[in-house]
């Protein structure tokens, strides 16, 4: 049996230690065919053209795609409070400005970078821009692929970069740049990413997804715990990044689990809201349409991790 998991370049989704460790497909007895996307949209219209039975998605994708009909579901958490927005050394940031309409208000005339269209980031730019008054005075240029706002930052093309703690650590690393406002103040406990399963195969296919789950969940709990070997594992894999790149990213935002919580539940709710506020979707939408958490909260049975912290950066 074969089953096709879409995902991101992120280095804090599990997809990464699964990929790396390469037991995922002897502990499932299947084989897996990985596929990289670009953004979370591009899963979801996958997943729309019967692509895929499993990925990680950020909930806004998820979200618009559920709404027009596309049979998926979340059906565990992963990661929260997943969006940074980092920019150029001479713009004002966190410690020394904590109003965020003062950082935002630099950016008049300027453009900020972000990944696609109905990405998770995208929609919270948007969602603070209008709440903040700037959203006819701050550019927003939208980009297929984070990398490609790294480069428009070096080439000068956008001024600041909305999108995950791996964005952030690249823009410090590579544009000569920082974090100016951090994800835990940015919108607390939003959904950074789940894992989002095709209703057809997790119909036929229910005790699989479980033991998917199960690795899913193991492998949150080794970010947590040893961090630095997951940085080294997930380093070397890639092979283009150096652990203390991946260690970083950890730290940017060290908040994972495989759990769905009450909070991460309705956060989501909140985003879909404002999503239809602004337009991304057409009517409300219920906990039961996005989420089943009948399989997550029979495997973790304790509290969630969320708030733990990693191992060398408790919180």
């Amino acid at each position: 049996m074969r089953i096709r998991i879409g995902h991101l370049s992120t280095v804090y989704h599990t997809a990464m230690i699964l990929m790396a460790g390469e037991t995922a497909e002897k502990k499932l007895s299947v084989d897996i065919e990985w596929q990289l996307f670009g953004t979370g949209p591009a899963i979801v219209n996958a997943f729309a053209r019967g692509d895929l039975e499993l990925a990680y998605v950020g909930l806004p994708p998820a979200i618009i795609g559920i709404s027009r009909g596309i049979g998926i579901v979340c059906v565990a958490g992963g990661h929260i409070e997943g969006t940074v927005i980092a920019g150029k050394k001479d713009f004002i940031g966190i410690p020394e400005e904590q109003d965020l309409l003062a950082i935002l208000s630099q950016f008049r005339g300027r453009k900020i970078g972000v990944p696609g269209k109905g990405s998770i980031h995208e929609v919270i730019m948007t969602e603070i821009l209008e709440r903040v008054n700037l959203k006819r005075d701050v550019g927003v240029t939208h980009y297929p692929w984070s990398d490609q706002i790294v480069e428009a930052m070096v080439r000068g093309e956008v001024s600041a970069a909305v999108g995950t703690p791996a964005l952030a650590t690249a823009v410090e690393r590579y544009a000569s740049g920082k974090i100016l406002y951090p994800p835990a103040r940015l919108w607390p406990y939003n959904p950074s990413y789940g894992i989002l399963v095709d209703k057809r195969f997790l119909k036929g296919e229910c005790e699989l997804t479980e033991k998917f789950l199960v690795l899913h969940e193991e492998a949150t709990s080794l970010i947590r715990n040893k961090p630095r070997y997951v940085a080294k594992m997930i380093s070397d894999y890639i092979g283009f990044v150096d652990a203390d790149f991946v260690m970083d990213t950890l730290k940017v935002s060290p908040k994972y689990c495989a759990q769905l919580t009450d909070e991460y539940i309705s956060s989501t709710i909140e985003f879909a809201k404002v999503m239809k506020k602004l337009g991304y979707i057409t009517r409300e939408m219920s906990p039961d349409e996005i989420f089943d958490t009948s399989l997550i909260r029979k495997i973790h049975l304790e509290k969630d991790h969320y708030r733990d912290g990693i191992a060398d950066t408790p919180l």
